[in-house]
Protein backbone atom coordinates (compact mmCIF):
# COMPACT_ATOMS: atom_id res chain seq x y z
CA UNK A 1 0.00 0.00 0.00
CA UNK A 2 1.17 3.56 -0.67
CA UNK A 3 -0.36 4.78 2.59
CA UNK A 4 -0.56 3.79 6.23
CA UNK A 5 -4.23 3.56 7.10
CA UNK A 6 -3.44 3.68 10.82
CA UNK A 7 -1.77 7.07 10.43
CA UNK A 8 -3.93 8.52 7.65
CA UNK A 9 -7.48 7.25 8.03
CA UNK A 10 -8.73 10.05 5.76
CA UNK A 11 -7.90 9.30 2.13
CA UNK A 12 -8.21 11.44 -0.96
CA UNK A 13 -8.72 9.95 -4.42
CA UNK A 14 -7.90 12.13 -7.43
CA UNK A 15 -8.18 11.54 -11.16
CA UNK A 16 -4.46 12.33 -11.61
CA UNK A 17 -1.53 13.32 -9.45
CA UNK A 18 -0.59 16.07 -11.92
CA UNK A 19 -2.06 19.18 -10.30
CA UNK A 20 -1.75 21.23 -13.50
CA UNK A 21 -3.68 18.66 -15.54
CA UNK A 22 -6.19 18.30 -12.72
CA UNK A 23 -6.75 22.06 -12.60
CA UNK A 24 -7.15 22.31 -16.38
CA UNK A 25 -9.63 19.43 -16.45
CA UNK A 26 -11.62 20.97 -13.60
CA UNK A 27 -11.76 24.33 -15.37
CA UNK A 28 -12.83 22.73 -18.66
CA UNK A 29 -15.65 20.83 -16.95
CA UNK A 30 -16.79 23.96 -15.13
CA UNK A 31 -16.83 26.01 -18.36
CA UNK A 32 -18.75 23.23 -20.14
CA UNK A 33 -21.37 23.24 -17.38
CA UNK A 34 -21.66 27.03 -17.49
CA UNK A 35 -22.22 26.82 -21.25
CA UNK A 36 -24.99 24.30 -20.58
CA UNK A 37 -26.55 26.78 -18.16
CA UNK A 38 -26.39 29.55 -20.80
CA UNK A 39 -28.27 27.33 -23.25
CA UNK A 40 -31.21 26.69 -20.92
CA UNK A 41 -34.42 28.43 -22.09
CA UNK A 42 -34.98 30.59 -19.00
CA UNK A 43 -31.36 31.75 -18.97
CA UNK A 44 -31.38 32.49 -22.71
CA UNK A 45 -34.65 34.43 -22.37
CA UNK A 46 -33.29 36.49 -19.46
CA UNK A 47 -30.11 37.25 -21.42
CA UNK A 48 -32.16 38.35 -24.44
CA UNK A 49 -34.25 40.66 -22.23
CA UNK A 50 -31.03 42.14 -20.86
CA UNK A 51 -29.68 42.74 -24.38
CA UNK A 52 -32.94 44.44 -25.39
CA UNK A 53 -32.76 46.74 -22.36
CA UNK A 54 -29.12 47.57 -23.12
CA UNK A 55 -29.97 48.36 -26.74
CA UNK A 56 -32.88 50.59 -25.64
CA UNK A 57 -30.59 52.55 -23.32
CA UNK A 58 -27.91 52.80 -26.01
CA UNK A 59 -30.43 54.17 -28.55
CA UNK A 60 -31.67 56.77 -26.08
CA UNK A 61 -28.12 57.85 -25.28
CA UNK A 62 -27.43 58.21 -29.00
CA UNK A 63 -30.64 60.24 -29.41
CA UNK A 64 -29.52 62.58 -26.62
CA UNK A 65 -26.19 63.15 -28.39
CA UNK A 66 -27.92 63.76 -31.73
CA UNK A 67 -30.38 66.24 -30.21
CA UNK A 68 -27.63 68.04 -28.30
CA UNK A 69 -25.64 68.45 -31.51
CA UNK A 70 -28.76 69.68 -33.32
CA UNK A 71 -29.49 72.20 -30.55
CA UNK A 72 -25.92 73.54 -30.72
CA UNK A 73 -26.06 73.88 -34.49
CA UNK A 74 -29.46 75.59 -34.24
CA UNK A 75 -28.11 78.16 -31.79
CA UNK A 76 -25.25 78.93 -34.18
CA UNK A 77 -27.70 79.26 -37.11
CA UNK A 78 -30.00 81.50 -35.10
CA UNK A 79 -27.15 83.86 -34.29
CA UNK A 80 -26.16 84.06 -37.96
CA UNK A 81 -29.75 84.49 -39.21
CA UNK A 82 -30.49 87.22 -36.66
CA UNK A 83 -27.64 89.32 -38.03
CA UNK A 84 -28.73 88.70 -41.65
CA UNK A 85 -32.38 89.42 -40.85
CA UNK A 86 -31.59 92.70 -39.10
CA UNK A 87 -29.44 93.82 -42.02
CA UNK A 88 -32.22 92.88 -44.48
CA UNK A 89 -34.80 94.82 -42.50
CA UNK A 90 -32.60 97.91 -42.41
CA UNK A 91 -31.61 97.71 -46.09
CA UNK A 92 -35.19 97.17 -47.25
CA UNK A 93 -36.38 100.14 -45.21
CA UNK A 94 -33.62 102.26 -46.71
CA UNK A 95 -34.15 101.18 -50.33
CA UNK A 96 -37.92 100.82 -50.54
CA UNK A 97 -39.21 102.57 -47.47
CA UNK A 98 -40.82 99.28 -46.36
CA UNK A 99 -39.03 96.91 -43.95
CA UNK A 100 -38.74 93.34 -45.23
CA UNK A 101 -39.38 90.71 -42.52
CA UNK A 102 -39.18 87.61 -44.73
CA UNK A 103 -36.00 86.42 -43.05
CA UNK A 104 -37.86 86.25 -39.73
CA UNK A 105 -39.96 83.32 -40.99
CA UNK A 106 -36.86 81.17 -41.30
CA UNK A 107 -35.69 82.41 -37.91
CA UNK A 108 -39.02 81.52 -36.28
CA UNK A 109 -38.86 77.99 -37.72
CA UNK A 110 -35.35 77.36 -36.45
CA UNK A 111 -36.13 78.85 -33.03
CA UNK A 112 -39.17 76.59 -32.73
CA UNK A 113 -37.14 73.51 -33.69
CA UNK A 114 -34.39 74.47 -31.24
CA UNK A 115 -36.92 75.00 -28.45
CA UNK A 116 -38.54 71.60 -28.98
CA UNK A 117 -35.14 69.92 -29.28
CA UNK A 118 -34.25 71.37 -25.88
CA UNK A 119 -37.51 70.09 -24.43
CA UNK A 120 -36.83 66.66 -25.91
CA UNK A 121 -33.37 66.62 -24.35
CA UNK A 122 -34.90 67.60 -21.01
CA UNK A 123 -37.38 64.73 -21.21
CA UNK A 124 -34.61 62.31 -22.14
CA UNK A 125 -32.28 63.38 -19.34
CA UNK A 126 -34.88 63.72 -16.61
CA UNK A 127 -37.15 60.77 -17.40
CA UNK A 128 -36.41 58.44 -20.29
CA UNK A 129 -32.70 57.84 -19.65
CA UNK A 130 -33.03 57.21 -15.88
CA UNK A 131 -35.94 54.83 -16.45
CA UNK A 132 -34.03 53.01 -19.19
CA UNK A 133 -30.98 52.77 -16.92
CA UNK A 134 -33.12 51.31 -14.14
CA UNK A 135 -34.68 48.82 -16.56
CA UNK A 136 -31.27 47.77 -17.88
CA UNK A 137 -29.96 47.16 -14.35
CA UNK A 138 -33.07 45.22 -13.40
CA UNK A 139 -32.74 42.98 -16.45
CA UNK A 140 -29.03 42.45 -15.85
CA UNK A 141 -29.67 41.51 -12.23
CA UNK A 142 -32.46 39.14 -13.27
CA UNK A 143 -30.26 37.54 -15.94
CA UNK A 144 -27.43 36.97 -13.45
CA UNK A 145 -29.76 35.51 -10.83
CA UNK A 146 -31.44 33.26 -13.39
CA UNK A 147 -28.05 31.99 -14.59
CA UNK A 148 -26.91 31.45 -10.99
CA UNK A 149 -29.93 29.25 -10.30
CA UNK A 150 -29.31 27.27 -13.49
CA UNK A 151 -25.66 26.73 -12.53
CA UNK A 152 -26.77 25.60 -9.07
CA UNK A 153 -29.16 23.08 -10.62
CA UNK A 154 -26.36 21.65 -12.75
CA UNK A 155 -24.07 21.51 -9.70
CA UNK A 156 -26.67 19.55 -7.73
CA UNK A 157 -27.25 17.21 -10.67
CA UNK A 158 -23.49 16.52 -10.86
CA UNK A 159 -23.33 15.95 -7.11
CA UNK A 160 -26.21 13.48 -7.27
CA UNK A 161 -24.52 11.67 -10.14
CA UNK A 162 -21.28 11.37 -8.18
CA UNK A 163 -23.10 10.10 -5.10
CA UNK A 164 -24.91 7.54 -7.22
CA UNK A 165 -21.58 6.27 -8.53
CA UNK A 166 -20.23 6.02 -4.96
CA UNK A 167 -23.04 3.84 -3.64
CA UNK A 168 -21.12 0.61 -4.20
CA UNK A 169 -18.25 1.94 -2.13
CA UNK A 170 -20.64 3.07 0.57
CA UNK A 171 -22.09 -0.45 0.67
CA UNK A 172 -18.61 -1.79 1.40
CA UNK A 173 -17.50 0.81 3.97
CA UNK A 174 -20.87 1.93 5.35
CA UNK A 175 -19.85 5.60 5.55
CA UNK A 176 -17.86 7.46 2.90
CA UNK A 177 -17.59 11.26 3.35
CA UNK A 178 -17.17 13.27 0.15
CA UNK A 179 -15.98 16.87 -0.02
CA UNK A 180 -17.85 18.20 -3.05
CA UNK A 181 -16.39 21.70 -2.63
CA UNK A 182 -13.10 20.60 -4.26
CA UNK A 183 -14.72 19.21 -7.40
CA UNK A 184 -16.72 20.51 -10.32
CA UNK A 185 -19.93 20.78 -8.32
CA UNK A 186 -18.20 22.87 -5.67
CA UNK A 187 -16.63 25.14 -8.28
CA UNK A 188 -20.04 25.60 -9.93
CA UNK A 189 -21.66 26.50 -6.62
CA UNK A 190 -18.90 29.04 -5.96
CA UNK A 191 -19.45 30.52 -9.44
CA UNK A 192 -23.21 30.70 -8.81
CA UNK A 193 -22.59 32.46 -5.49
CA UNK A 194 -20.48 35.05 -7.31
CA UNK A 195 -23.24 35.61 -9.86
CA UNK A 196 -25.76 36.10 -7.06
CA UNK A 197 -23.55 38.65 -5.33
CA UNK A 198 -23.24 40.64 -8.56
CA UNK A 199 -26.99 40.38 -9.15
CA UNK A 200 -27.71 41.77 -5.67
CA UNK A 201 -25.22 44.62 -6.09
CA UNK A 202 -26.71 45.59 -9.46
CA UNK A 203 -30.24 45.40 -8.04
CA UNK A 204 -29.20 47.71 -5.20
CA UNK A 205 -27.77 50.18 -7.74
CA UNK A 206 -31.10 50.11 -9.58
CA UNK A 207 -32.91 50.76 -6.28
CA UNK A 208 -30.69 53.75 -5.58
CA UNK A 209 -31.26 55.31 -9.02
CA UNK A 210 -35.00 54.66 -8.73
CA UNK A 211 -35.19 56.33 -5.32
CA UNK A 212 -33.33 59.37 -6.63
CA UNK A 213 -35.62 59.54 -9.65
CA UNK A 214 -38.80 59.30 -7.54
CA UNK A 215 -37.54 61.87 -5.02
CA UNK A 216 -36.62 64.32 -7.78
CA UNK A 217 -39.99 63.97 -9.47
CA UNK A 218 -41.80 64.27 -6.16
CA UNK A 219 -40.03 67.57 -5.49
CA UNK A 220 -40.96 68.80 -8.98
CA UNK A 221 -44.66 68.00 -8.46
CA UNK A 222 -44.64 70.06 -5.25
CA UNK A 223 -43.44 73.18 -7.05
Amino acid sequence: MSFDLARTPTLEAVATEDQHVLSQDLQARVEESISQADAQPDVAAAAEAQRAAEERLSRLQKAERVLSQFAKQSRDRISAIVETALEAIVESAVSSGEPDFKKLKELATIESQSRYASRAIERLVEHMLPLAQIARLREESHALMTKAKAVERIAHERAEKVLEQLRDAVTEEMILPVDMSKGVAGALLAHAAGLKRRAIQISESADQIERSYCERNYQETKR
